[in-house]
């Protein structure tokens, strides 16, 4: 399969550090490519690279973001592709550099040069409003916002939303993830309902707490490639919502015969 628009380039973001904003990308990354779509990643985070880590890519990078723009690497060199899904690629951070050594307009540049290759680049931000920011939404055509169903990172969000309007990216989507649904119910967190009234922005996926995040993140393989992960097939209908299907939201609690008499009856 192909795609017969033009490339897309989508920053995901954050208003806090933490929340899974990584592990978004990778994995939908990687449900974008098995949807047959050829896919990069750019990691824009310059001194804190991870993205190689989750995708098992860490022992073959040679050049990096900064190589590209500084004319020590061409781009094709720096790419590193995924040895079971060749349509993705990676553009990996610089890890001994500074993010105040690439401005925007260089990374506008680079990811330019991908649009003749890619029908998706994901630019992964880092945490914050500063420097680095900046660089990653220059290119991007769309925004996913991720949050978790807190306090802090819905109000940290929020002034994220007017940084990305203020800069003319008003194609913003929502994931909120490590949802809790018993939390949720118990009052603990945030519902997505609650959270999404107050972000005031479309809805794209919603993703539970799930400990084979852990364990992917630490064997590099994305949480997606787990059959069993609730939280990969999450990211797997986030790509396919993407990539235009119209995918229902995942039910996250067991609707049992138990659960549905308790409800009847106000049982708590």
């Amino acid at each position: 399969m192909r795609m017969s628009h033009r490339s897309v380039a989508i920053v995901v973001t954050s208003g806090k550090g933490g929340v899974g904003k990584s592990t978004t990308v990778a994995s939908v990354g990687l449900g974008l490519a098995q949807l047959g779509h050829k896919v990069c990643l750019v990691d824009t985070d310059i001194g804190l690279r991870k993205l190689d880590l989750m995708l098992g890519l860490e022992n073959r990078i040679v050049y990096d973001l900064v190589d590209v723009i500084e004319g020590v690497a061409k781009l094709r060199q720096a790419l590193v592709r995924h040895k079971e899904y060749p349509d993705l690629a990676l553009l990996p951070a610089a890890q001994t550099r500074y993010k105040e050594e690439v401005n925007p307009a260089q990374v506008k540049h680079v990811v330019d040069e991908l649009r003749k290759e890619f029908h998706y680049i994901l630019i992964d931000s880092p945490a914050g409003i500063e420097g680095g920011f900046r660089n990653a939404i220059a290119a991007a055509d769309r925004a996913i916002l991720v949050v978790n169903p807190e306090i802090p990172s819905v109000r940290d969000s929020d002034r994220v939303i007017g940084l990305l309007e203020s800069a003319s990216l008003t194609n913003i989507d929502l994931v909120v993830n490590r949802v809790q649904p018993g939390m949720v119910r118990d009052g603990d967190m945030l519902s997505v309902e609650r959270v999404q009234n107050h972000l005031a922005i479309n809805l794209l996926g919603i993703v539970p707490e799930d400990r084979r995040i852990i364990r992917s993140s630490n064997t590099g393989e994305p949480v997606i490639l787990d059959n069993k992960s609730l939280a990969g097939k999450a990211f797997s209908n986030i790509a396919r919502r993407l990539a235009g299907e119209d995918v229902p939201f995942l039910e996250l609690e067991e609707t049992t015969l138990i659960t549905r008499i308790k409800r009847l009856f106000h049982i708590a």
